[in-house]
């Protein structure tokens, strides 16, 4: 568990990747099965405790210290994990203490007895933590919990606590993680990916293949996931080395992106999944659609909510959104919807190596052919020049989306000879999202990060003006915690210490007048009303795009800015629907 916990300190701390992916693969290639594997499963995100939750550490923390200086250093520090670590007391040493074991009229001449108290347990392996999270019963976690963190020093008590939580948060992704084991053999990152849902932990498998030492894991799952292709950003320079002729367009939906896949086993069974993105199955969340899988094969699609023929915003897909279990009241009210983008696997043939074109064909066909309301596919947009693309992208429902024009982020452009290759590869696929909405607002709450950010305020919540009853007054539209650089967020961080007018545990107020204040430059990519918060407004993916230090706080944006916005949206959405 110490070499674990060292690898995760240093990961934490730092912020190269090529270096994370050096460390990684160094700690792999020295590591023993099965530890190597649990690591791999834990930095892949592939580990999951339901008996540990933060309100176990707690109470465990609560039995060894003061509540007082709990609450005190977790205000300050900002983090549960990194608190506890901190403050759990180190078992006494063994000491000696006076007791006679009788008494003849002198002291001095009694013999003390040594009497041995606290601890002295070897540390616990990361396999030995791993293996009895997974079977051990509920009542027995505070036990087991304590006596790890006894034997444990302060960064292994850290790198425990956040591996039972589950929140790691070390700028380390399940690519890289992978990426890293790929590099132990010189293999692909895709290579991994290939095999890896059809494995489970600890890989032992897995690294005999990559170390020549076994063969390749054979993949047994009739409907696995396959590592998606991404695309690239467009930049205007972009668009004098591309020809339009050999290129396509789709448009790019506001939804999630998905894996549709059926598929059979040797004895007959039907088995449907739909992934996430990342590989994540969310088949219990959308039942709906996996009753509907009928067919063996993969789509790559964009997971929608379709009412009445009409494509809903993202604010009604979130409420289908990381759910163990729906209720039949909100399959109906909610119906789960794929727009096709593409075909990777049809039958026994994998369609991944053809052109998009021909892909594209297939897709239309198999579409037809199933005549599956529950699936549809994403219509192409016409265009011979890209100020025709550009026309298209700036007013879809007169370009072909019609009644779903609200739903449009933007368009894809793609090589129509492009392969699907795991993966961002370059030059073969590129997005075209739409420009953000920017406001400028005031700053006005900061709270502490997570992980390394956990010294830092770095969660910024923002709001903008409105007349109040005692005249203008700010109010909350948002919270953002990224957008800034390392340098950046060292000034906001001097300036929420520097302006503090009030303390809400971790949470800190600051000066937010008309002429005393920050004005931060947000971008966001929409808006939706929301009655749960006091604006009534709800921001899509706010992020802070620019620190205004020129501009004085009554210079920031009001509310009548955002209401217009949302006017237009919804005047948007009865033009698509007239």
């Amino acid at each position: 568990m110490n070499r674990f916990a060292e690898l995760l300190d240093r990961l934490g701390y730092e912020p190269g990747r090529n270096n994370k992916l050096r460390l990684m693969t160094d700690y792999f290639r020295t590591t023993p099965d099965p530890e190597r594997g649990f690591a791999l499963a834990a930095l892949a995100g592939g580990l999951s405790f339901a008996n540990a939750k933060p309100g176990l550490i707690r109470a465990l923390i609560a039995e060894r210290t003061d509540p007082v200086l709990f609450g005190l250093s977790y205000d300050y520090v900002g983090d549960l994990s990194e608190t506890v670590a901190l403050l759990w007391p180190s078992p006494a040493e063994s000491h000696a203490r006076a007791e006679p074991t009788g008494f003849d009229g002198d002291l001095d001449l009694v013999e003390p007895r040594p009497v041995a108290r606290g601890h002295n347990r070897p540390p616990p392996s990361l396999a030995e933590v791993i293996e009895s999270l997974q079977v051990s019963h509920r009542s027995d976690l505070p036990g087991l919990l304590a006596r790890w963190l006894d034997g444990l020093d302060e960064t292994g008590r850290w790198a425990l606590l956040k591996l039972i939580t589950g929140s790691l948060r070390i700028g380390v992704s399940a690519r890289l993680a992978k990426s890293a084991v790929a590099a132990l053999g010189e293999l692909d990152p895709n290579d991994i990916e290939e095999v890896w849902h059809g494995l489970e932990p600890p890989y032992e498998s897995l690294f005999a293949w990559v170390e020549g030492r076994g063969p390749r894991p054979e993949a047994t799952d009739p409907a696995p996931f396959r590592p998606p292709m991404l695309a690239h950003p467009i930049d205007d320079s972009d668009f004098d080395s591309l020809d339009p002729a050999e290129m396509t367009a789709e448009w790019k939906w506001d939804g999630i992106r998905v894996q549709v896949v059926g598929g059979t086993r040797p004895d007959g069974r039907r088995v449907q999944r739909l992934y996430s993105r990342t590989g994540e199955d969310i088949s219990n969340s959308f039942p709906d659609l996996v009753e509907a899988i009928d067919f063996d094969g993969a789509i790559d699609g964009e997971l929608l909510i379709l009412r009445e023929g009409r494509v809903q915003s993202f604010n009604v897909l979130q409420q289908r959104l990381n759910r163990q279990s729906v209720s039949p009241r909100m399959l109906v009210e909610f119906p789960a919807h794929v727009r096709a983008y593409d075909l990777l696997h049809w039958g026994e043939e994998d369609l991944r190596p053809l052109p998009f074109c021909d892909r594209r064909e297939r897709l239309e066909a198999m579409l037809a052919a199933a005549g599956n309301p529950r699936f549809d596919i994403s219509p192409l947009i016409p265009f011979r020049t890209w100020e025709e693309l550009a026309a298209a992208r700036a007013n879809p429902g007169e370009a072909g989306a019609g009644v779903d024009a609200a739903a449009v982020e933007g368009c894809m452009i793609k090589r129509a000879d492009s392969p699907y290759v795991p993966g961002r590869p370059k030059g073969l696929w590129w997005k075209w999202k739409h420009d953000p909405h920017v406001i400028d607002a005031v700053l006005m709450y900061a709270q502490r990060g997570h992980g390394k950010r956990s010294s830092f305020y770095s969660d910024y919540t923002f709001g903008v003006w409105r007349d109040g009853p005692a005249g203008e007054e700010l109010v909350p539209v948002g919270k953002a915690y990224f957008g800034f650089t390392d340098a950046e967020l060292a000034e906001l961080d001097r300036f929420v210490r520097r302006n503090t007018i009030n303390r809400f545990g971790p949470v800190r107020e600051v000066t937010h007048e008309p002429d005393r204040g920050l004005v931060l430059e947000i971008a966001f990519e929409g808006l939706n009303r929301s009655t749960r918060h006091k604006s009534g407004v709800a921001m899509r993916f706010p992020r802070v795009s620019r620190i205004r230090w020129d501009k004085p706080p009554a210079e920031a944006d009001r509310m009548e800015i955002l209401e217009k916005l949302l006017r237009r949206e919804a005047e948007l959405d009865e033009s698509a629907e007239s």
